[in-house]
């Protein structure tokens, strides 16, 4: 899989891209992430990459001018790339989504930043996504989620594929507990069925944990 992100901050990436599974991922040559600096885009000799909105109010706006450019730059290299813009007004990212891009070739992901971008970008975009509803500084934080949610379920990242199946919200509810050793830890055991041996009881027991943990903290899952 490649990956453009266009961003005005590309040295924002470097650490979390460089360690855990992202780093596995571009190390074992299963993903390829490129940094696009918005600014190289920019017009003029200041590479100005925002300006005023029309009709006044407070912030500045992205130009559409830079990140058309960045996107057809993109564009030239991965043709069939899907373009992805991060945004607070964008749908609710889940993981049904993130399982979606994952099976996509390519994809450019764009960052927004100041008071937002001007709403000639939006025909650029395939998707246009928030990871919650509240607000950022600018989308480099978002593209790192979505990345790493993305990144993690190709093949061969995660140490079992099976990790990627059995987890929170890929079967529509929060996963069941976990536990490890010791078996005992300041009062607290771990339940006597995981250490049964049963398997058809075990999972039996995870499938109620796991009702029970949603309607507790997610009931809005169930819905």
């Amino acid at each position: 899989m490649k990956i453009d992100i266009i961003t005005l901050f590309p040295d924002m990436f470097k650490g979390p891209f460089d360690m855990s599974m992202v780093w596995k991922a571009k190390d074992r040559g299963l993903v390829e992430i490129n940094l696009r600096d918005l600014r190289e885009f920019g017009l003029g000799p200041r590479r100005q990459v925002d300006d005023v909105p029309y009709g006044g109010g407070p912030g500045m706006v992205l130009k559409p001018e830079p990140v058309f450019a960045a996107v057809e730059a993109a564009k030239r290299e991965n043709p069939s790339a899907k373009v992805i813009i991060l945004t607070p007004s964008g749908n609710p990212y889940d993981q049904t989504q993130a399982e979606q891009f994952a099976t996509q070739e390519s994809l450019i992901l764009i960052c927004g930043h100041y008071e937002g971008f001007d709403e000639r970008i939006a025909s650029l975009a395939d998707y246009q996504i928030s990871i919650g509803d509240y607000i950022l500084t600018g989308g480099e934080l978002a593209a790192m989620v979505v990345v790493d949610s993305i990144v993690r379920l190709l093949p061969g990242v995660l140490g079992s594929d099976d990790s990627a199946i059995d987890e929170t919200f890929t079967s529509g509810m929060l996963e069941y507990p976990h536990y490890t050793r010791p078996e005992e830890f300041r009062g607290m055991a771990v339940p006597d069925v995981l250490l049964s041996g049963h398997h058809g009881e075990i999972q039996r027991w995870r499938k109620d944990q796991a009702k029970i943990k949603t309607k507790k903290q997610r009931p809005d899952l169930l819905k």
